[in-house]
């Protein structure tokens, strides 16, 4: 949830810059938040204990079910264990993230008139 702070802030960033850039920081918020409750909900935690004892366990179990551990000792979190496969997903998302021709491609699509249903869609790529 956007706290009242930032409402406030989008609010003072539109009285100075134009509205072609408040919504351009509205789709990075909606999406960080988006990316954010994924990972929330993806989240399992373990003590440093498990973490020794099972490793490989723990990894094949983050695996399985596509989420990733956060290990604590005393209620104290001392990192995260992610499955291979999601930490090559998360860099992929990141280096595309940073490129302007990836971001300038989703801005057209994003502005095209034409939409498109699933069914075309699935036509399209030929899963139909």
């Amino acid at each position: 949830m956007i706290n009242s702070v930032l409402l406030v802030r989008c609010f003072i960033i539109g009285q100075i810059w134009p509205k072609s850039n408040i919504d351009k920081i509205t789709e990075l918020l909606y999406d960080s938040v988006i990316m954010i409750q994924q990972l929330i909900n993806d989240e399992k935690f373990t003590n440093i204990q498990k973490a020794q004892a099972g490793l490989t366990k723990l990894f094949a179990e983050a695996n399985r079910t596509s989420s990733f551990y956060r290990v604590m000792k005393n209620d104290v979190p001392l990192g995260v264990m992610v499955p291979n496969d999601m930490w090559q997903s998360i860099m992929e998302d990141l280096e595309a993230l940073s490129s302007p021709s990836y971001l300038k491609r989703i801005k057209q699509a994003r502005e095209e008139k034409k939409r498109y249903s699933s069914d075309e869609v699935k036509k399209m790529i030929g899963l139909k």
